[in-house]
């Protein structure tokens, strides 16, 4: 099988299927497109999600945090607790837990989560590092974000850039690599992308207001997180190339590596579905609070497309294996 997430077939017809007990306190469940679980506590919901660290080596604890507190927020949550499990094989030194440590609490106390517990062992069924966290969040009933609302016309926007986790992870990854070929500057602010990787703001301020579909841009891209909305929403979306944010050191990375930015992890930007009555009024808050955010396109008809101008627009292909995967297997 490909490395990456399980295509999304495969998920529904070897994993979801087989989820057959249910109770009626979970409101929402495992689904293609919804990044959490939501349980049901009267006027509050409780809002939890899992999320694995497998494509990186370097900065480990802090994606662990801001990985599924991401997914946490889209459904407007704030993130309250993360329990923390890590798996690393023998040859792995006390310092390297410790670094992982600090790193997961420093990420912790910049969203203001607590590390409640979770488990750390010394196991030889990995070969190296990997870390599963589980977040839990709270929010108003009244206020998560509603798909059975989502109709034709409304707007979809990305916050920030296409492409953050994966700038950041390659920068850091192939930094020899890529040094001589982006120079030292653009390669500098490529790594610092790590800095933009949390949408936790984003996602209270967009719960807060009231919008009707969230998802956060994580393995497959902007063009995967767009199909995963469609298939989530029940709904055709059209996307338009030319508008999706690109910074242009995530372009001269792509291009250096020959990939798809467009299909590259890019944790830290947010698809967000509203009502048009409400984009100029999200936009404005989300401005104010120095978070870009544009719109890209539009819920129309059945089909996932994308407009690449010139009167030229193709069906969106449900998402693969990450490109950020293929860059590191074609650089190793």
């Amino acid at each position: 099988m490909e490395i990456g997430k399980l295509p999304n077939d495969v998920l529904e017809r070897i994993v979801i299927s087989n989820i057959k007990n249910k109770r009626e306190e979970v409101l929402v469940g495992a689904a293609i497109g919804l990044d959490t679980a939501i349980i049901n506590y009267g006027e509050d919901v409780c809002v939890i999600s899992t999320d694995p660290i497998t494509g990186a080596t370097k900065d480990l604890g802090g994606l662990a945090i801001h990985i599924s507190c991401n997914d946490v927020s889209t459904s407007g949550a704030e993130p309250i607790g993360v329990l923390l499990t890590i798996l690393a094989p023998p040859s792995t030194r006390e310092e390297d837990i410790e670094n992982i440590m600090k790193e997961a609490s420093k990420a912790a106390e910049e969203i203001n989560i607590e590390i409640m517990g979770g488990h750390t062992e010394i196991t030889d069924a990995v070969n190296r590092i990997v870390i599963s966290t589980t977040v839990v969040g709270k929010q108003k009933k009244a206020r998560l974000p509603n798909i059975n609302e989502v109709k034709e016309g409304d707007k979809i926007l990305i916050t920030k850039y296409a492409g953050i986790e994966g700038t950041s992870i390659l920068a850091k990854e192939l930094e020899e690599k890529l040094k001589g070929l982006l120079g030292e500057e653009k390669l500098k602010e490529a790594k610092n992308m790590s800095s933009m990787l949390s949408v936790v703001k984003e996602g209270i301020i967009c719960g807060n207001i009231g919008v009707k579909y969230m998802h956060d841009i994580t393995e497959g891209g902007v063009f995967g997180a767009v199909w995963e909305a469609s298939k989530a929403i029940g709904k055709g979306v059209k996307i338009v190339e030319a508008a999706i944010p690109v910074k242009d050191f995530t372009r001269e990375i792509a291009d250096i590596l020959e990939i798809d930015v467009y299909r590259l992890i890019s944790s830290g930007s947010m698809i967000v579905i509203t009502g048009e009555e409400k984009a100029d009024e999200i936009q404005d808050v989300l401005s104010e609070n120095n978070i870009k955010s544009t719109i890209i396109g539009e819920v129309v008809g059945e089909k996932v497309l994308l407009d690449k101008g010139g009167g030229t627009i193709v069906e969106i292909d449900a998402p693969g294996s990450d490109e950020l995967y293929k860059a590191l297997d074609l650089s190793r």
